[in-house]
């Protein structure tokens, strides 16, 4: 399969230049109910101007013409719990990253010693895996047994004895596992969600597609690399970690033609971001494609085929702060996160949402 990353410039900006001062009582614990009831922080990237809504507010944001690009990835409960089969007691707690193919997978495994190649690892009656690789990061590859005449596939038997992988950051207990899940979710592979579009309801993107929007999907299925920390002081010396994205033919279609009819391109999340800037050429003609990007968007990236950008408020010194401040400047960024400090928005997973436009 293809590895797609863009090239950028070098730069002197440090991980410590994209930091905030976020009080913690601001981070979401809770989703909002309804999706769409969620405030929502308007910024201009030209002027830095910010104004504060609702966000089913956005549907009069939206015209005629313009195309919301989905990521329609769903979050498997990919945090599994098990032990050694060989008899040990002791607990060893699995992160599913992504599939290798078949029934192998890349996994974060705590602790690390609990899980060397050849082992084998049980998780009740459910599931049974062999150890088969170290890759980086520390990551191991594991290859998954499972009663195929009780389970359809790997991912029912995945459903049966797994966990939603929350962010640490949310210590309350998730009480409906379908709120960490778009309502467009289709394709399972995720480990985690793609936030911007925990907003939207059916019946608001039914009212945006009646003012003649229309919404695109793409996928990306998210992994390390989206919530992977940067460890490195200089952000150009922080390497991505790979995930699967496709756009199909008739997706990539549509957003072209749409665009050159004069409509914006609305990205929903950095996730349908990074996979629309991955799939585009120099031009902004954007292209199908179905393989691994590990493209890393920080200040000093030009933007080929986004216009437009829907996303949650995020971590300081990540690399999805970065992203957006490569799209509406840093200082604008900043400014804009100072503010919702000051006007008490809720951040992170569960938290509000910004429109950069």
């Amino acid at each position: 399969m293809e590895t797609i990353k863009n090239e950028l410039p070098e730069t002197e900006l440090l991980k410590s230049d994209f930091y905030y001062e976020l009080p913690e009582e601001l981070i979401a614990q809770t989703p909002v109910e309804p999706r769409d009831s969620s405030r929502l922080m308007v910024l201009d990237k030209k002027t830095g101007e910010v104004s504060h809504h609702i966000f089913r507010d956005i549907e009069g944001m939206i015209n005629e013409g313009d195309t919301l690009v989905i990521n329609d990835s769903k979050v498997i409960p990919a945090r599994l719990y098990g032990r050694r089969a060989d008899g040990g007691s002791a607990e060893v707690e699995v992160l599913l990253l992504r599939q290798r193919g078949g029934d192998e997978w890349e996994c974060l495994v705590r602790p690390g010693k609990r899980a060397r190649v050849g082992h084998r690892l049980a998780f009740g009656n459910v599931l049974s895996g062999e150890v088969t690789g170290i890759v980086e990061d520390g990551c191991r590859t594991i290859r998954f047994d499972f009663d195929r005449a009780r389970f359809d596939n790997i991912f029912a038997a995945i459903d049966e004895v797994g966990v939603m992988p929350l962010p640490p950051y949310i210590k309350e207990r998730l009480r409906d596992k379908n709120r960490y899940q778009t309502v467009y979710a289709r394709q399972s592979g995720s480990a985690a969600a793609p936030t911007a579009g925990l907003h939207f309801t059916p019946e608001l993107m039914a009212k945006i597609e009646a003012r003649g929007a229309k919404f695109v999907r793409v996928m990306l299925h998210v992994g390390l690399g989206t919530f992977r920390p940067v460890g490195e002081d200089r952000i150009d010396e922080h390497v991505m970690h790979t995930e699967f994205i496709t756009v199909t033919e008739g997706a990539a279609r549509t957003i072209n033609e749409r665009r050159a009819a004069g409509g914006r391109t609305i990205c929903v999340g950095t996730t349908s971001c990074r996979t629309l800037e991955s799939a585009a050429d120099e031009n902004g003609v954007v292209r199908a494609v179905t393989g691994d990007t590990g493209i890393f968007i920080y200040p000093g990236y030009k933007f080929r085929a986004t216009d437009a950008l829907i996303t949650n408020f995020h971590l300081p010194e990540s690399t999805l702060i970065m992203l957006v401040s490569a799209l509406a400047g840093r200082e604008h960024t900043l400014a804009a996160y100072d503010a919702a400090v000051r006007e008490r928005y809720r951040f992170f997973s569960f938290g509000d949402a910004m429109f950069i436009v």
